[in-house]
C-alpha cells in the first residue's frame, strides 16, 4: 500500500486539478486532454465522486453540438489521435443518454471505418504519415473501438482489433531487448526507418506506456466470452512488462526516458512512462492478466516513486512534453539524441494523466480485497 503522506499529497493534487475546466482546452479537440478525461472517468469509477463525472460531461458539452457535431475535429485529417477523446463522449452518452452523444460517437467510429491502413491491416497512425504505425496509436483508437463493438456493436471487430496488436508485436517488438520501437513504416520509405526492419532507431518510454496501457485498456473492454481474444493480448502484455521491467533503475524505482540507456548523459527518469507502466500493472492485477502476489507491489512501488519523487510542492515535475517521428528529414529522426532534446515539462497533461490512471487503478485494486 501507499504510504499515506504520498495519498494524501495526491489528493491534494487530484483536487486542486480538476476543480474547474482551467487546466484544459476547449478549443482544441487533442488527444492530450482526452487522456485527463479518461483519468477522471477511472476516478469517478474509484471513488463514486461526481466531481469527476460532471467534470468530464461539462468538458465534452464544450465540443459536441445539440445535432451531434464535434466542434474543431476534421475527420478527412484521419488522425488516431482524434479518436482518444471519444472515450470522453462514450461516457457521456452512458451517464446521460443524450442522443448527440451518439451521434458524436458514430463521427469517430465513421473515422476508423475509413482510415487509411497498412496493407498488413494496421491503421496509419495519421493521414500525413502514411503506411506508418506508432505505438500511441494503439493507444488513442482501440480502447474506444473495442468498447463501441462490444457495447453498441455486433462483436464483429474483435478479430480486427486483436490482429492490429499482434502485427505491432510481429514487426515492432525486439525479442532480444524485449521491447517495442516507437515507430514501424511498412514502405521503408522514410528517413528514421531501418531499410530492412522498418522500424526506428530507438525505445521511447512513453511509447511503450501507451502500448502497455492500451492492451489492458482494450482487454478491459472485452466481452467475458472472448476468451481466446483475452488470451492472446494478455500473451503480448506479459511479454512486454517483462521486457521493460528489465530496465526499471534500481535506485529510483523508475524509468528512463530513452529506456536502455539511462548511461547516457542527458537520459533522464521521466514520469509520464513511468506512470504508465505502473497503471497498466495494476489494472492488469485486478483484471487477473498478472499474478497480484507477483506484481502488485511493483505497480505500487513505481507508482508511490512518481509521488515522491516527482510530485514535487504541488507540482508534476519531469514529463517529456512530446516526441514524434519526421515527416521531415532532419527533424525528429528517432535518435537518441533527439529524444533528449524535446523540452521536459512540469505539470503535463500526458504525465498528470498517467500518474491519475495509476493512481485510480491502485484504488479499484484496493476494493478488490
Amino acid at each position: 500500500m501507499l504510504k499515506q503522506e504520498n495519498v494524501e499529497k495526491m489528493e491534494r493534487y487530484i483536487e486542486d486539478f480538476y476543480k474547474d475546466l482551467s487546466r484544459v482546452r476547449t478549443d482544441k479537440w487533442n488527444y492530450e486532454d482526452g487522456c485527463i478525461m479518461i483519468a477522471a472517468i477511472q476516478l469517478y469509477e474509484a471513488t463514486k465522486n461526481t466531481r469527476f463525472r460532471d467534470f468530464v460531461v461539462e468538458y465534452i458539452n464544450e465540443y459536441v453540438t445539440s445535432e451531434g457535431e464535434i466542434l474543431h475535429y476534421k475527420r478527412e485529417d484521419y488522425k488516431l489521435d482524434d479518436v482518444n477523446p471519444g472515450r470522453a463522449i462514450l461516457f457521456a452518452y452512458e451517464q446521460t443518454g443524450e442522443k448527440r452523444y451518439q451521434k458524436a460517437m458514430e463521427l469517430l467510429l465513421r473515422q476508423l471505418e475509413e482510415q487509411p491502413r497498412t496493407e498488413a491491416g494496421n491503421f496509419w497512425h495519421k493521414k500525413i504519415y502514411p503506411n506508418q504505425v506508432w505505438l500511441d496509436g494503439l493507444f488513442m483508437a482501440q480502447p474506444f473501438y473495442m468498447a463501441c463493438n462490444t457495447k453498441f456493436g455486433k462483436k464483429d471487430r474483435y478479430v480486427d482489433i486483436c490482429g492490429q496488436f499482434e502485427v505491432v508485436r510481429e514487426k515492432m517488438y525486439d525479442r532480444e531487448k524485449g521491447l517495442y520501437y516507437h515507430g514501424y513504416d511498412e514502405s521503408r520509405s522514410i528517413f528514421w526507418a531501418d531499410k530492412e526492419t522498418g522500424c526506428s532507431a530507438n525505445f521511447w518510454l512513453r511509447a511503450i506506456g501507451w502500448y502497455l496501457v492500451s492492451l489492458v485498456d482494450t482487454m478491459e473492454e472485452m466481452d467475458a466470452w472472448v476468451y481466446d481474444h483475452f488470451r492472446q493480448l494478455t500473451e503480448i502484455y506479459k511479454e512486454g512488462i517483462t521486457g521493460i521491467l528489465q530496465y526499471r533503475d534500481q535506485k529510483s524505482g523508475l524509468f528512463y526516458q530513452v529506456v536502455d540507456h539511462g548511461e547516457i548523459a542527458g537520459n533522464y527518469l521521466e514520469t509520464s512512462g513511468s506512470a504508465m507502466v505502473a497503471a497498466s500493472i495494476l489494472k492488469a492485477c485486478r483484471l487477473k492478466v498478472l499474478l497480484e502476489e507477483k506484481y502488485q507491489h511493483i505497480g505500487e512501488e513505481i507508482l508511490e516513486a512518481v509521488i515522491a519523487q516527482k510530485l514535487v510542492d504541488g507540482h508534476l515535475e519531469d514529463s517529456c512534453s512530446v516526441a514524434g517521428l519526421g515527416p521531415k528529414e532532419g527533424r525528429r529522426d528517432g535518435s537518441i539524441a533527439y529524444y533528449l532534446s524535446e523540452p521536459i515539462k512540469t505539470d503535463d497533461g500526458k504525465g498528470v494523466a498517467a500518474t491519475f490512471m495509476a493512481y485510480a487503478q491502485y484504488l479499484k485494486l484496493q476494493q478488490c480485497k
